[in-house]
């Protein structure tokens, strides 16, 4: 078992050790020597043990930040073809789909279904650990905590498609903004008017995982 000891920890052995001397007036030199030749070893592999450590977050945090960004790089290209944007945020990737929702409805339309396909494809090639959140949203018809419930809904909706096409199950999660007037596309546009269905979509946003030692 390895012993790996903060600066506070050592000075507190060290104090001990010499607490031990002051008590006992008849220990000798080698005696001494060989007590703090112990506990040199044990700092030095303490120190060792946290250098390599050190080390093996590093490797590992460099690798899920390549792997971000080669999903950044495919999602891009992927989102010419789909007429889709990708925004870098930090640690994380924000994925506008054209993925939209008819009026007071939350099923995934037919013709959306091919995207869909291809992001669980493409992340599941380039970074299947990632953490996906699908965010419904809604256009401002109607109450707001009616809005709140139909936007999840548009969410748990293309969450279930995300999973069935093989995303891990407890990667995707589902929340809703409802009509959320800060992140509305067309602020004016609602009920039935022609641009209002751009308020109703989903936003797929892509960070690494919890416990992968990124932070986002």
């Amino acid at each position: 078992m390895r012993h790996v000891f903060s600066r506070p920890v050592r000075l507190l052995s060290v104090a001990a050790f010499a607490a031990l001397l002051g008590g006992c007036a008849h220990v000798g030199q080698d005696d001494f020597q060989a007590e703090m030749d112990r506990l040199r070893s044990e700092v030095e592999a303490g120190d060792r043990a946290n250098a390599a450590r050190i080390d093996e977050v590093d490797a590992r945090v460099a690798e899920l930040e390549q792997q971000m960004q080669t999903l950044e790089s495919a999602l891009v290209e992927m989102g010419d073809e789909f007429d889709a944007t990708v925004m870098r945020l930090e640690a994380s990737l924000r994925f506008a789909t054209p993925v939209h929702f008819g009026f007071d409805q939350a099923e995934v339309r037919s013709q959306d279904m091919e995207v869909l396909r291809r992001f669980a494809s493409v992340v599941g090639e380039h970074y299947p650990g990632a953490m996906i959140t699908v965010e419904g949203f809604t256009d401002p018809s109607g109450p707001a905590e009616y809005n709140l419930r139909l936007g999840q809904e548009r969410a748990d909706a293309v969450r279930g498609v995300l999973v069935g096409e093989g995303l891990m199950d407890g990667n995707v999660r589902a929340v809703s903004y409802g009509e959320d007037t800060s992140r509305l596309i067309v602020p004016g546009a609602s009920n039935e008017d022609t641009e209002a269905v751009l308020n109703r979509r989903v936003v797929l946003v892509v960070d690494h995982a919890p416990n992968s030692g990124m932070t986002s």
